[in-house]
């Protein structure tokens, strides 16, 4: 969503049209020069937008809002629960954590107490999980299965009768009555009734058929004007005496008849049997369409929930459907209460979010999004949806209304949507108001980076590359201001350094955007092996991606650039791939299997590889979606399994995983299948004497044919194993010989190995070997200094956090140190600073930790809280809550 919601801005950077033939033009073979492209020849390359406002809610101190919706949690009533797991949706939607997203998501379902709900969070789930529907079928495959992407059994969660009140004057009396008759008489023919059976339908029919009225004596009544046809009476008498709408093949239509006569005259049992009956027909989405309308007027809750399921369930295809579209936008708040009970502000939320991702300027955008903010409840709520409301404004140049939606959000307490207001400021000539602003901003609440990155739209040259360097310090994972500076740079004719600016964020984060500006960048410097193998990662992450401004397909700038470059054998890509893997250049080894699948190479194999590149690089959706294509690449049924037990271990299933590799095994014994258990048993901690099998799959995996790189990963992983059972030797034999084959990363297995035989000096060394050798080695830095003194460990994690600011080790480390030396406030601070940008267990736990020991019980407790709204099953969190908790309390008593 993010790439939508790209601003407009007078401050845009000026660019003519742009012809990528005009920058890769071929004559005789050649590129055309870039060395004397000019700064203004620069700027028709390369265009910087400035930063999406993010229709996301995006507390100033989200650690606080964690903290309360777990508080709230452990105290409101059970009803409550789905609302509050909602707003931790929000939250963690805002803090771009997929995983704890959906996971709140799970929880909000699981703790649903309406059929409403369940529908609504369970579409929510299945949305959220678009293109993984074949994890449930490979579950199923195991036995498994994912209930709640299961469709709700609508007729078990609104138990029969729950809302039919007992006729008493029909069963008040158990005096054997005599069967009497009665005629009821519709156009020309004649119903003949039981009078009994059909007075016990309902009060007004006991009334008419006994009471003081013309009727009770008649032994013919015209119900002619009455809306029911002579089949639909003997269905109605024929349900009187046996209970039970008889009859194969009865028609909607014929169903709807009967439910409308059943209304009209309060037979409830009769009126729900109807609405079960006509729920069991509701198939396809023109099925739903065609009854909810119906079902809504006569208040047939089994038939409303259905149909709302199959509609919901078609998201987004559905809301392509105008009929869905004006239902959905225009119900009246009693039709919705039938509809979604007091779900309406998650429905609509729902609504909102898929109809932003299809198009967020749309007409039905703007409806979804105003009926979110109308059923919105508490300032929380009302944040969220004002703040989106304006965002889908401003997309729309309605700068008016957008100004008013941010002012609703900020005044419900959205600090965020101040970037709004300023933008629509600036936008309207008024740049000072702009800037002051965000200033009164910054002044006001503890300084985040956003706040910098929005002033710095508003300043002059000298001071937005200050307030930009201050946004970075505060959030380096802000991809805008590594990018303008890049930018900045090459204007003045300083690739390389432009090159260092784009790199620093490339190295901990994939963004499409910087690859982008890295492409180009290379393009100027006529380095166009590495402006392909960027365009290469490029479509590897995205593969309908467009490049400059959306105009050009990313895969015809990499057809016009492969001309410009020396062609490959598939012996050169193997050795290529080799030396990049070995050097630990992940972007490279992407590139060289990217040319690779235009070989005659086995597809399944490079997908694989491709899929692990990707997770280490931290993409893991784009290693899902290449793992699924090596699935369905695999030349063999026992191939495919291992690729499946993959897709389940990384989903969380070890259990299926281990299932998947065994049944490999049976077919055919592989180094894949044997790697997978043995990875599956070591990683999943399900059985602690497990070391004994892992060994002996690796030792069984080893024997099987296979290429250097991957048994080198086996060696490895087999080194792993025997440092845990503290075979030192048996391990330094692993990684030597994994070494011995290019596998770099061993020698950090053989540097702990050196350290447990009290070799410091040599651990020291060992890890020097693979951060000279390594072309991403933060956490070679990382685990270097644990093995050299104080003064060089500070070092090489000041090293980490320049090269990867994500990696919470660092941290954690130098508060220590801080607090070791007394310094609670500076321990504190560094800890915070992380916090901020990086929402993680370990950095809540040791601010926690430190804020008990200083007697800040309350802001302890805060932490502990939040920290168990990112891992709620965490043994030591739970500890630390608990001691903290009780030391709050006795403290809160004796305070009183």
């Amino acid at each position: 969503m993010k790439s939508m919601f790209l601003s407009e801005s007078r401050k845009e950077t000026q660019v003519h049209d742009f012809n990528p033939q005009s920058w890769l033009q071929v004559e005789r073979g050649k590129l055309m020069k870039l060395s004397s492209y000019s700064p203004s020849s620069i700027e028709s390359l390369i265009k910087l937008l400035e930063p999406p406002i993010l229709p996301y809610f995006k507390p100033v101190d989200y650690v606080s809002v964690l903290a309360q919706i777990h508080e709230e949690l452990e105290q409101c009533k059970p009803e409550e629960k789905s609302d509050r797991y909602l707003l931790q949706y929000h939250v963690f939607r805002g803090l771009g954590e997929t995983k704890l997203l959906r996971r709140s998501l799970h929880s909000a379902w699981k703790h649903s107490t309406t059929v409403y709900e369940k529908i609504i969070y369970g579409t929510w789930l299945r949305y959220e999980k678009q293109g993984e529907e074949f994890i449930t079928d490979l579950l199923s495959s195991c036995g498994k299965c994912c209930r709640e992407l299961e469709p709700v059994d609508v007729v078990s969660e609104i138990p029969a009768g729950a809302s039919v009140p007992v006729c008493e004057t029909s069963t008040s009396s158990n005096v054997q009555e005599e069967a009497t008759m009665v005629s009821f008489q519709i156009g020309e023919e004649m119903v003949i009734c039981e009078r009994h059976k059909i007075s016990s339908l309902s009060i007004p029919f006991h009334t008419m058929l006994n009471g003081p009225f013309t009727e009770t004596n008649l032994e013919v009544i015209d119900l002619s004007e009455n809306g029911i046809s002579a089949a639909g009476m003997r269905c109605i008498a024929n349900f009187s005496v046996t209970g039970v709408l008889a009859g194969n093949g009865l028609s909607a239509d014929f169903l709807l008849e009967i439910l409308v006569f059943a209304n009209k005259f309060c037979c409830e049992k009769l009126k729900e049997a109807c609405d079960r009956k006509l729920a069991s027909l509701v198939c396809s989405r023109q099925d739903a369409i065609e009854l909810i309308t119906c079902a809504l007027e006569e208040n047939a809750p089994v038939l409303v929930a259905t149909c709302m399921q199959v509609l919901l369930r078609e998201l987004p295809n559905c809301l392509a459907d105008e009929q869905v579209l004006k239902f959905f936008s225009n119900v009246n708040k009693e039709q919705q209460y039938a509809m979604v009970g007091r779900a309406a502000f998650p429905f609509y939320s729902l609504l909102s979010e898929v109809s932003m991702k299809t198009d967020p300027t749309s007409e039905k955008t703007v409806r979804f999004v105003e009926r979110m903010v109308e059923s919105a409840v508490g300032a929380s709520q009302k944040q969220i949806a004002y703040h989106q409301l304006g965002c889908v404004r401003f997309l729309r140049k309605e700068y008016g209304e957008a100004v008013r939606a941010f002012n609703a959000a900020l005044s419900s307490g959205h600090v965020y949507s101040i970037a709004g207001i300023a933008r629509v400021a600036c936008l309207r000539g008024n740049t000072v108001l702009a800037f002051e602003k965000l200033t009164s901003v910054i002044s006001s609440y503890q300084p985040l980076g956003w706040m910098f990155l929005e002033r710095s739209l508003y300043t002059n040259a000298n001071r937005k590359l200050e307030d930009l360097d201050m946004a970075t310090e505060l959030d380096p994972t802000l991809t805008y201001p590594y990018m303008y500076r890049a930018i900045n740079l090459l204007k003045k004719q300083v690739p390389k350094a432009a090159l260092d600016e784009v790199n620093r964020i490339l190295g901990f984060k994939m963004a499409l955007e910087c690859l982008e500006l890295r492409f180009c960048i290379h393009l100027v410097m006529e380095n166009y092996d590495l402006a392909l193998r960027d365009v290469h990662a490029v479509l590897t992450l995205a593969p309908g991606y467009r490049m400059v401004e959306g105009r050009v397909e990313a895969s015809k700038i990499a057809t016009l650039l492969s001309a410009q470059v020396d062609k490959w054998s598939s012996a050169d890509c193997w050795m290529h791939l080799y030396e990049r893997w070995s050097a630990v250049d992940d972007v490279g080894s992407l590139s060289v299997i990217f040319q690779m699948m235009e070989t005659d190479a086995p597809k399944g194999v490079l997908y694989f590889r491709q899929s692990l590149l990707l997770l280490r690089l931290n993409c893991p959706e784009a290693a899902m979606r290449s793992l699924q294509l090596a699935r369905q690449h695999a030349c063999s049924e026992h191939e495919r399994l291992i690729y499946e037990g993959w897709l389940l271990y990384d989903t969380g299933h070890c259990q299926e995983a281990l299932l998947k590799a065994e049944e490999s095994i049976g077919k055919q014994r592989s180094f894949e299948a044997f790697f997978l258990k043995a990875y599956v048993l070591a990683d999943s901690g399900m059985d602690p004497s497990c070391s004994v099998t892992c060994i002996s799959l690796l030792e069984e995996a080893l024997k099987c044919p296979s290429d250097r790189l991957r048994k080198g990963q086996a060696l490895n992983n087999l080194g792993g194993v025997y440092l845990d059972c503290e075979k030192l030797d048996l391990a330094a034999d692993c990684y030597t010989s994994a070494l011995k084959i290019r596998h770099t990363r061993a020698h950090q297995g053989l540097a702990r190995v050196h350290f447990l035989k009290n070799k410091r000096v040599a651990a020291f060394e060992e890890m020097t070997q693979l951060i000279e050798t390594a072309k991403s080695n933060a956490s070679a830095y990382e685990k270097r200094s644990e093995y050299c003194d104080r003064e060089q460990t500070m070092k090489d994690l000041e090293m980490v956090t320049r090269l990867d600011p994500l990696r919470v080790y660092p941290y954690r480390y130098r508060a220590a140190v801080l607090m070791d030396s007394r310094k609670e406030k500076e321990a504190i601070a560094e800890l915070t600073h992380a916090i901020a940008f990086k929402a993680d267990l370990y950095l809540l736990h040791l601010r926690a930790a430190f804020h008990e020991h200083i007697g800040d019980l309350q802001s302890a407790l805060q932490d502990c809280r939040a920290a168990l709204s990112l891992d709620p099953n965490h043994q030591e969190m739970l500890e630390l809550h608990k001691r903290v908790h009780n030391q709050e309390t006795i403290t809160g008593f004796d305070t009183m």
